[in-house]
């Protein structure tokens, strides 16, 4: 059903994605030459924001890019992932030598070496000069460029903090470097592997046996994908790996689904509020972008409290909702029916009148507060005192 959508959503803005990339003239010191670079920006960039936009490279640009733009405007369409500044490089003839490697290693060599100074040294310190980059940056490649990818991996700090192998053919030993240094990590980095059941004999067969090593790490700062698609070919791949991929290493960024809270806010120790704002401080550890809280999340996990009989978390997440937003009724509502719920009459009836002074949600108005005002009004006085009123 995705993959339908994705298609009618492809056909309907194919033409808007090609006018809004710009070609670009590249002159550059560590080649010798020029090269042409797509860049598409995000529909409402603005210069002046300060808005961080993680960076997607595109190998292979002259048939990779309009794949990755389109499902890259799919997902951001659907805030599924952060608006991405997307750079391909256009390599054509020039692919072999860009790509040409060491037959041991599988490491770039010669003009491999002088391509990846290239990426390293002029681009990405280009465009994070010319746009509003985040620190978060993602490779993307695609059989001999799929290979290429991972030599980045290499550098002391990895370049990419999240790589995109779609059916890599990997040369030398570069299948057991990359387990080795992914073995090894120290900062995050996302790895995404893909292959298909129609793929290239010789390079599937690789890719399950990288897949075998990959998939026994045990590093926390790694996060690890593995795909073999059903029905497709070496080239026919590359949709369904690109979206699965794009789905997976933002993860994080989504909204709130019934799965993680199932699995990881129900069991959470601790209170709710911590656990929201440990996820968006990760989110911004990691992207590099500020993405704020919405209150359907805080709704979830108050939900999610009510499930776990968690009282306090009911009021924390009233607090944090005050913080991030107050003007409007939602935190001081919650605030007051953790004191009703705790006997604390005097106290919900101040929270509740003070709400009925704020905006409405849109789930809970004003009536609905002046109700649990009126049922107060016959429940005797509680004996809190003014130091608990306070606390």
């Amino acid at each position: 059903m995705k993959n339908a959508l994705l298609f009618i959503f492809s056909l309907l803005f194919c033409e808007l994605i090609f006018a809004q990339v710009t070609y670009e003239k590249f002159e550059s010191r560590k080649l010798n030459a020029t090269r042409e670079l797509k860049i598409r920006l995000p529909d409402d960039y603005n210069p002046d924001s300060d808005l961080k936009h993680p960076v997607i490279i595109v190998f292979d640009a002259e048939y990779l890019f309009e794949p990755v733009a389109g499902q890259v405007s799919y997902q951001t369409y659907f805030d599924e992932m952060p608006q991405s500044i997307i750079v391909g490089v256009v390599q054509g003839k020039e692919r072999f030598y860009d790509s040409y490697f060491d037959e041991v290693t599988g490491l770039p060599f010669e003009s491999g070496d002088r391509f990846y100074n290239f990426i390293d040294q002029e681009l990405i310190p280009y465009i994070d000069s010319k746009y509003n980059t985040s620190k978060f940056k993602v490779a993307v490649g695609h059989d001999l460029m799929g290979n290429f990818i991972n030599s980045f991996l290499f550098h002391d700090t990895p370049i990419f903090q999240a790589y995109i192998n779609l059916s890599p053919d990997f040369k030398g030993t570069m299948s057991e470097n990359v387990k080795t240094r992914l073995e090894w990590l120290d900062s995050d980095v996302f790895y995404y592997l893909a292959t298909a059941d129609g793929d290239i004999k010789s390079i599937r067969d690789r890719i399950r046996t990288t897949n075998d090593n990959l998939k026994t790490l045990d590093n926390q700062n790694l996060t690890y994908y593995f795909d073999e698609l059903i029905g497709d070919s070496h080239y026919t791949l590359v949709s369904g790996a690109l979206s699965k991929a794009l789905d997976r290493i933002f993860e994080l960024y989504k909204p709130l689904d019934d799965k993680e809270l199932r699995e990881k806010a129900l069991p959470y120790e601790g209170t709710l509020d911590d656990y929201i704002v440990d996820r968006y401080k990760r989110i911004d550890d990691l992207f590099g972008i500020f993405k704020p809280i919405s209150e359907e999340e805080l709704q979830r996990l108050i939900t999610l409290a009510d499930q776990r009989e968690d009282i306090e978390s009911v009021y924390k997440i009233g607090k944090l909702a005050n913080k991030l937003n107050p003007s409007s009724s939602f935190g001081t509502y919650y605030m007051a029916l953790h004191a009703e719920k705790l006997g604390k009459t005097k106290r919900a009836v101040k929270l509740y009148q003070s709400a009925l002074d704020l905006n409405e949600m849109s789930h809970i108005n004003k009536e609905f507060i002046m109700s649990h005002v009126e049922d107060l009004k016959f429940v005797e006085d509680d004996t809190e005192t003014e130091d608990d009123e306070e606390n």
